[in-house]
């Protein structure tokens, strides 16, 4: 019973934080391009995409700015006509399909990937119906965290569609973001931290793609060693980690920073939420059974 994972050669690399998600004043963001990237440069993160609404941001556009050492990824925020898409690591502006499988194959046939956003957006909790996520081939994963949404209407956790896609086979990675519109108080709630082998954005990108990260929003994972069917995460912060497998379902917790447990024999995946203080938390990316 051998497990596929992401995390099978952490060497020769090293660990970068950044965030995929957030607006400026070219689109309905509160600041203007050079603010943001200051800001997201002072808080120590490695990479940041600006993802305005249905507005390419180019690496020519990434030119006008200073970065200093921010990878700055091309990218947008697919809005208009349906649920909301990022367009990650983008090399052009794709038309707005209403249907969203027609976004999704454009990306595809383009440059870098889709992520569905703030699954639980709006007073449904339902901006991306798991009707959809379901139907939907060719989508590399959903946000499992959007900050903004906490002070919207629905929930800025996603994890509970996430874990229905997976045990119905789907394998899909999860992301967490900021989604920043304000000035204030939208920045530094989640982000990825990524494990890249090669300093750039194409190679923050390729990380990505390959699901060399975990989404946190403070909860730092140290290590993640696997043998066999023996898995152990060591974190930094963690009160609590809790192992999950098919539907959610509970298998195993540890009351402290690091957990060891064994992947149960009837699992077709299993993924770590790691809890700190207050509203901390890490996600590992599943691990999924090979029968």
């Amino acid at each position: 019973m051998p497990l596929t994972h992401p995390y099978q050669d952490l060497t020769g690399g090293q660990w970068l934080c950044g965030n995929l998600h957030a607006h400026t004043t070219r689109s309905d963001g509160e600041r203007e391009p050079q603010a943001v990237v200051d800001d997201y440069a002072g808080r120590g993160h490695g990479f940041l995409m600006i993802s305005d609404h249905d507005i390419f941001t180019s690496p020519d556009d990434h030119a006008t700015l200073d970065a200093g050492d921010l990878l700055l990824i091309p990218g947008n925020e697919v809005t208009r006509n349906g649920p909301h898409m990022l367009h990650v690591g983008a090399d052009r502006l794709v038309e707005p399909h209403g249907p969203r499988q027609l976004v999704i194959d454009a990306i595809n046939q383009s440059q870098g990937f889709c992520v569905a956003a703030h699954p639980n957006w709006q007073e449904a909790f339902d901006h991306c119906p798991l009707a959809s996520l379901r139907e939907w081939q060719g989508y590399l994963g959903i946000e499992v965290y959007n900050g903004v949404i906490s002070r919207l209407q629905g929930s800025p956790y996603a994890t509970n569609k996430w874990d229905m896609l997976l045990a119905s086979g789907r394998r899909l990675w999860g992301f967490a973001h900021d989604d920043s519109h304000a000035a204030q108080g939208d920045t530094g709630l989640g982000w990825n931290t990524v494990y890249v082998t090669d300093n750039s954005a194409a190679g923050v990108v390729d990380a990505l793609q390959h699901g060399r990260f975990y989404p946190s929003t403070g909860v730092m994972i140290n290590s993640i060693q696997v043998d066999g069917t023996r898995i152990r995460i060591t974190t930094d912060n963690a009160r609590r980690i809790i192992a999950l497998s098919d539907l959610g379902r509970r298998f195993h917790t540890a009351d402290n920073a690091t957990i060891e447990c064994d992947v149960p024999d009837d699992a077709t995946y299993v993924r770590f939420e790691c809890w700190g203080d207050g509203e901390t938390f890490a996600w590992t990316q599943p691990f999924f059974v090979d029968r």
